[in-house]
């Protein structure tokens, strides 16, 4: 059977508009979070954030810069990256496929003309109002980029839509229906309306004076997630598809489980967990004690973070060590499985694991091995990304050495 392999990714993320410069980032232990000093801020309960540098636009069109929510812009320079890094493939245009995952799709677009509607009038709002929001703009902007006739997926599945849209481009080439699959997810919701709905929910750390060590994942003294923004894109390949062409082969998508936990709409389940995570292993015909590294979802919420360690435990009885990189980057949402995708990818190609920022002191309820401190090094062959979203939206995909 053929095995979806990576063979490019593309990264815009807190840390840097490229993926390298990404990765860069994590290994010295940079952060992307700071103040959000803007004026539209100043009277909110949180003021604190992951934000990309504007900059990254500067590789768009004007045209197609003012034809684009801020998320299908960051898609396109994160999937031009990917393209790009993967040899710009020659593939059969019809079995080329898109898959880009997000939990808001262009929610400033939506926002913005909402209030031209109601200051302006109709006959203000921007003719290409429809598709800047609509949720499937980023994958369908991408396909047509890219020439894609093999299908634009485009999970809308909150926290887990950049995992769960890399497992889709995994059964596409597994199944045979695609040669070549770009994926990933993308978000681009650092507003003010995002910003006070969930703070209004608590579920935002309030250290608005201490931007850099806000976001504290497994810390005992964590108190919520930093907002974050960023796209993540992958090229997965059939394997056969790539050896014929002589890609370089950074890794394999070796193992995916996609599941609800059909228990809050909030909270997960780490019974769930537990299972999804065991059913990843299965399908990569993996035994648990295989796993060696694990990219925890751990996005700094009191709850989260403990159910997720509960849930490694139960399903990896001898964990083996974990790094969270949402202390770096905040919370990317619906870009932050893709981004654990990537991280792993990389830990295992160059044998070395970033570390979790701000562990300071880890939660007793948090039995786990968190790499903290530095860059650790590491020879596992095999890794876990977890990422668990809103609605009891669960996802765990293994990745692995070639």
């Amino acid at each position: 059977m053929t095995r979806a392999v990576v063979t490019g990714f593309g990264a815009v993320t807190p840390l840097g508009i490229t993926a390298p410069a990404t990765w860069d980032g994590l290994l010295r232990g940079r952060s992307g979070v700071g103040a959000i000093e803007d004026e539209w801020a100043q009277d909110l309960p949180v003021r604190i954030a992951a934000r990309v540098d504007d900059a990254f636009a500067d590789a768009l069109g004007v045209r197609e810069s003012r034809r684009t929510d801020r998320a299908e812009q960051l898609t396109l320079v994160a999937g031009r990256e990917a393209w790009a890094s993967a040899g710009a493939p020659d593939v059969d245009t019809t079995r080329l496929a898109v898959a880009v995952g997000s939990a808001n799709g262009g929610i400033a677009t939506t926002l913005a003309q909402a209030k031209v509607l109601d200051e302006q009038g109709y006959r203000r709002v921007s003719p290409h109002t429809v598709t800047m929001l609509m949720a499937n703009g980023p994958a369908a902007w991408l396909s047509i980029d890219l020439g894609a006739k093999g299908g634009a997926r485009a999970p809308i599945s909150a926290c887990a839509a950049g995992a769960e849209a890399i497992a889709m481009g995994r059964e596409m080439i597994l199944a045979g229906t695609a040669d070549v699959v770009v994926c990933g997810g993308v978000e681009a919701g650092v507003l003010p309306f995002s910003l006070a709905a969930f703070a209004q929910s608590r579920a935002l750390s309030t250290r608005n004076e201490r931007p850099l060590a806000a976001s504290r994942p497994f810390d005992a003294g964590r108190d919520g997630f930093v907002m974050g923004e960023g796209a993540v894109v992958l090229v997965l390949e059939s394997e056969e598809h790539a050896r014929a062409r002589g890609a370089t082969v950074h890794g394999v998508v070796a193992g995916a489980s996609l599941t609800s936990d059909a228990f809050d709409i909030v909270g997960g389940d780490p019974q769930n967990q537990a299972r999804t995570i065991a059913q990843a292993v299965r399908s990569a015909a993996l035994d648990p004690g295989d796993v060696g590294l694990v990219h925890a979802h751990a996005t700094s919420t009191p709850v989260g973070d403990v159910n997720e360690s509960t849930a490694i435990r139960a399903a990896l009885p001898s964990p083996p060590p974990v790094t969270s990189t949402k202390g770096a980057t905040g919370h990317l949402l619906g870009a932050s499985g893709a981004l654990g995708v990537l991280v792993a990818l990389l830990a295992l190609r160059d044998g070395t694991v970033p570390p979790t920022l701000n562990l300071e002191s880890l939660d007793p309820a948090v039995d786990l091995d968190v790499v903290h401190g530095a860059a650790h090094p590491t020879s596992a062959r095999h890794a876990l990304v977890n990422a668990f979203g809103f609605g009891g939206h669960s996802a765990s995909l293994v990745v692995s050495r070639d």
